[in-house]
């Protein structure tokens, strides 16, 4: 039995450098590794025409414009969704579940009514994609300048979950004014129903704090979940490439490798119940999918997954 769990923790990517090693196949091979790294990037480089140098401004700039159609819109499309699970919370008595919360919803305030707070949501959620996605491309590369090649490699899921925490940081902050209008749109009858009218409203009650109150709850519920996200979906993308797909990335079309992000982001959050491993799921590949065909389109670098630098090779002596 035990013989079958250890490969299973082996997998695990959250383990330590050494561990990886071994994984690798490295940490103890008598023969040399082909330098495979550099080839595949050169192949990659030479295989595409990019619209811009990585980590230039404009490459920045597009990553942010991802990440605005990548949030805004999925989380504008499941607004009736949401608005019903928030009066949930806020009233189960009167919503008992979900379809429950669809059938009084729509006798009370029609179909129309589903749409309620769908402006809040879509601006709210396009601050946060622009940031999310866009500093974490920032952060990721800050970070990977500041611990150099070698331990960029062997850290790798601690930079991606050190990026996206501090990019999911200032997301938040961008998210909170919208998100707590959206609130008292959908949960409080007859307080407002547009953002127009809620926004001038709330700032008269409260002044500026009213909208940023809610950012600490915010912040231990986004961060977590954004870490896990971004590490997840890079360390399966990394996965699916080396175990299943059966070529390396820059020989796939651009459509193959759409593909592998779907499936990655929907990997990435197989845990919790079924309901919401579909809503979530499919959300989290859909926005992984939107912000990988803006990169595609945009025609924007992508760089290959992380192989072991040729430093680290010689290092360890597995290259001549």
């Amino acid at each position: 039995m035990f013989s079958s769990i250890v490969p299973l923790v082996r997998l695990n990517p959250f383990h330590a450098p050494q561990l990886q090693l071994q994984q690798d196949g490295l940490g103890n091979s008598p023969e040399p590794a082909e330098p495979s790294c550099t080839r595949r990037s050169l192949a990659a480089a030479s295989a595409e025409e990019y619209s811009c140098e990585y980590g230039s401004l404009k490459f920045y700039a597009l990553c942010g414009f991802g990440g605005v159609l990548s949030c805004g819109l999925t989380h504008t499309a499941v607004v009736p969704l949401d608005l019903v699970k928030c009066r949930i919370q806020v009233d189960p008595q009167k919503y008992k579940s979900i379809f429950n919360g669809f059938s009084v919803t729509v006798k009370e305030d029609g179909v129309r009514g589903l749409a309620k707070g769908w402006a809040p949501t879509f601006i709210g959620y396009s601050m946060q994609g622009l940031c999310k996605f866009g500093f974490y491309e920032v952060f990721k590369i800050m970070y990977s300048n500041m611990l150099g090649e070698e331990n960029t490699y062997l850290w790798r899921t601690s930079l991606y979950l050190a990026a996206s925490a501090s990019a999911e940081f200032f997301a938040d902050i961008a998210l909170a004014p919208m998100e707590a209008a959206k609130v008292r749109i959908q949960t409080q009858p007859g307080y407002a129903n547009t953002l127009r009218q809620a926004a001038p409203k709330m700032f008269a009650e409260e002044g500026v704090w009213a909208f940023y109150k809610g950012v600490v709850p915010l912040w231990m519920r986004q961060i977590p979940y954004t870490m896990m996200k971004f590490a997840c979906f890079e360390r399966t993308v990394e996965a699916l490439y080396k175990y299943v797909v059966p070529k390396p990335r820059s020989e796939c079309s651009k459509g193959e490798q759409l593909v592998v992000t779907f499936v990655a982001g929907y990997i990435g959050v197989w845990k919790g119940l079924f309901a919401r491993i579909i809503m979530i799921g499919t959300l989290t590949a859909l926005q992984w999918f939107i912000y990988d065909s803006v990169k595609v389109y945009f025609r924007l670098p992508r760089p290959p997954p992380p192989e072991m630098p040729e430093s680290l090779k010689k290092k360890l002596g597995l290259s001549e």
